[in-house]
């Protein structure tokens, strides 16, 4: 079991994102968390999350969890993706409350203030992004302001495989983590928050379309995968034909259609913050 994980560790470590296979206690603990998640998508205070003309609620801290993952019901966070994390970068723990990402037939539409440029992006390139890389000020620039440790995607129902599944850019990492240490240059690194990397970025992002190789990641209710902090990644387009009576468009009615795709997803603060961020495996 040891040297399973400890190749696991290194394929991780090459490819910057793993899969993990049936847990009993992920299976309880997303038969558990969708009502919850469909729940949140009809709560008014989340209102804001749903964007892209009604096909996708980004549900940012939605999910009602405690710090260790557990759930109102009971269902602790647990299993195998939990150990290997535990294992190999420390404990699960100070989680925040997970994000309900849901996407709905019809995927991708424009964001609100969406202009045509980010729009063809978002549909060509699956609005390939690096976490916690945030636009700050008028001119929309970027910089490091929420380095995460890790990210742990776990569905919650199950879809298609072109159900507007996550996208990954294997090795992506080293090639975005080589970016933006060009980008902090001799600054001292408890002001690397601080440094604009915009057209560090925008290089390595080029990089990483011409050299690394993209591949759709998708997994059932029980399943999981955990994603490098580093990796480059987005959401492929909704390629599933809708054979309901009317397309999903913003309704909440989730009951009465199409309840979309819908993934939980963890990615807790990093504690060292961007230092460790870039200098971490």
């Amino acid at each position: 079991m040891q040297q399973e994980s400890d190749k696991q560790w290194q394929d991780f470590l090459t490819q910057g994102w793993t899969r993990f296979g049936h847990d009993a206690g992920i299976a309880q603990w997303a038969r558990e968390a969708r009502p919850l998640a469909r729940a949140s998508l009809r709560d008014p205070a989340n209102a804001e999350w749903l964007d892209c003309e009604g096909t996708w609620f980004i549900g940012v801290d939605a999910l009602d969890n405690d710090t260790a993952g557990r759930l109102p019901t009971g269902a602790a966070l647990c299993g195998d993706p939990v150990d290997f994390i535990t294992r190999h970068m420390g404990p699960v723990s100070d989680l925040h409350r997970a994000q309900v990402s849901i996407v709905f037939p019809g995927y991708p539409r424009p964001r609100a203030g969406e202009n045509d440029a980010a729009f063809r992006y978002r549909s060509k390139r699956d609005a390939a992004h690096v976490d916690g890389v945030k636009m700050f000020g008028a001119s929309r620039n970027r910089r490091i302001e929420e380095p995460h440790a890790w990210v742990l995607g776990l569905p919650l129902n199950a879809q298609d495989p072109e159900a507007a599944p996550l996208v990954v850019w294997e090795g992506s990492h080293e090639v975005m983590r080589r970016g933006f240490a060009a980008a902090f240059g001799s600054v001292a690194p408890q002001d690397w928050h601080l440094v604009d990397v915009t057209e560090a970025y925008k290089t390595a992002r080029a990089e990483v379309f011409e050299t690394c190789r993209r591949v759709t990641v998708h997994a059932q209710p029980g399943e999981a995968y955990l994603m490098h902090r580093l990796c480059l990644h987005g959401v492929a387009p909704w390629q599933v034909s809708w054979q309901g009576s009317e397309e999903v468009s913003g309704s909440t009615d989730v009951g009465a259609q199409n309840e979309g795709r819908v993934i939980a997803y963890f990615r807790p603060e990093q504690v060292g913050g961007v230092s460790d961020w870039i200098t971490l495996p």
